[in-house]
């Protein structure tokens, strides 16, 4: 049994799900199948602006952003489905609807909370669509909710997975399907959302941004996947975004270890959570291109003879830098440690780089709309607050095989920190 994930930019129009779905028939033969899918392409965006709308009060922008979301999704399902009587319609419709309802509430305090039960809307429509083509293609399947797969706490936003509770419940609802289907013609077929999760009590959760290559590791995890795939739209991992760094260079074939530390770090192709729980069944990840899915892309395994061979590169944009200080004549020793990491994780807020001396902590991090003023707003009540905004953080791993000097050229170098492995540098633009 395998696990393929496809991202939002996999099914952005009528073709890119048309060639999904040849993707998926191609491979279908060989045995059981999942399919985790994401937002259509740019659609999680929309939603964002849109939940902004609806939590400031902004009805007239919130409307019009919701029908052109709606009408969007309607097109793209008569680009696959000529005929407007397909039950597809009525589906999509109803989704709407929910959606169009909801927003029609006044808004709660929980901002998070909002966000999810909104912007988990894109991948039901999305999953929706995909499921009815590879039916109207005939490769029958079966839309599972993923809310009722994968189990969390009421952590909105970035949901924290109950791995029992998700791994039994996996198991109860999928098996069974994925089992009686040994026997078939053809092996049994499942569509579900990437991104999503849900609460014992019924509430909807988001695992985060990127959280559908998560999604795929979860369920690979408890059935016991033989593989997962993640399908991009680029020929495999490479070790620069192409669309930053020319001459990027495909990693074949890299470590699990390694893989962790690139997602640490924010390289983009996998989530940072995504690549533990197939460490610990050592599941094979390859990563491949949805419109050459004839190339070999690349694997992560337990191999790590090709590991340090090429630098890879990771830029983080919009980042906040802050430095703070004791408002008292204490040092920086643990029990202000203590303070500072406690209002980072009550406030949700994930540091990609820190440094310290005697008398003041700096954290690098990205900046969010809602999180970053109210982190700052209540770190001031214990410390004395510098910030700088609109930074941008390089990563480079094996940086002795890079060339550095032309990555910050014309740049501020802010904060630099080095280890044997790693580089990164807090840059700002010059001002001249």
């Amino acid at each position: 049994m395998r696990v393929f994930k496809f991202g939002g930019a996999s099914v952005r129009d009528p073709a890119s799900v048309k060639n999904v779905a040849k993707v998926i028939r191609d491979h279908h033969g060989s045995g059981p199948l999942v399919v985790v899918l994401s937002a259509m392409g740019k659609t999680t965006n929309a939603l964002e602006r849109l939940c902004a709308h609806f939590m400031a009060g902004r009805q007239q922008e919130m409307m019009t952003l919701f029908e052109q979301i709606k009408v969007r999704h309607f097109r793209i399902a008569e680009g696959l489905f000529p005929d407007d009587r397909h039950p597809l319609f009525k589906v999509l419709e109803q989704s709407f609807y929910q959606l169009y309802y909801y927003i029609q509430e006044p808004p709660g305090d929980n901002y998070n909370y909002e966000y999810d039960r909104i912007v988990s809307s894109g991948e039901i429509v999305s999953t929706q669509i995909l499921s009815a083509y590879l039916k109207e293609t005939g490769l029958q399947n079966r839309l599972f909710a993923a809310r009722k797969l994968v189990i969390t706490d009421a952590s909105f936003r970035d949901a924290r997975v109950d791995w029992i509770m998700s791994t039994q419940t996996i198991q109860e609802q999928l098996s069974p399907f994925l089992q009686t289907s040994k026997g078939a013609d053809s092996p049994s077929l499942v569509v579900t959302q990437g991104f999503l999760g849900g609460t014992p009590q019924g509430f909807t959760t988001t695992l985060g941004r990127e959280g559908s290559d998560f999604t795929a590791a979860i369920i690979a995890y408890a059935l016991n996947a033989s593989e997962v795939v993640i399908w991009k739209d680029v020929p495999g991992l490479l070790n620069a975004d192409p669309k930053i760094v020319k001459n990027t260079v495909l990693l074949k074939n890299i470590s699990y270890q390694e893989a962790i530390e690139l997602a640490y770090y924010g390289a983009t192709v996998i989530h940072p959570k995504t690549l533990k729980p197939l460490l610990s069944k050592n599941i094979p990840l390859k990563v491949k291109s949805f419109t050459q899915p004839h190339l070999p892309g690349s694997v992560i395994d337990n191999n790590n003879a090709n590991d340090s061979l090429v630098p890879s590169y990771i830029f983080k944009f919009n980042q906040v830098l802050v430095s703070l200080f004791p408002k008292d004549f204490s040092f920086i020793a643990e029990y202000n440690l203590s303070r500072i990491f406690a209002e980072f994780a009550r406030h949700g807020v994930k540091m990609n780089l820190m440094q310290n001396s005697a008398i003041s902590f700096s954290a690098c991090f990205d900046k969010d709309q809602t999180k970053t003023p109210a982190l700052l707003r209540d770190l001031k009540k214990n410390f004395n607050v510098k910030y700088n905004a609109n930074l941008e953080l390089i990563t480079v791993r094996n940086h002795h095989k890079a060339s550095v000097d032309e990555l910050i050229e014309g740049k501020v170098l802010v904060m630099e920190q080095k280890s044997r492995t790693t580089l990164q540098m807090v840059v700002s633009q010059n001002p001249s």
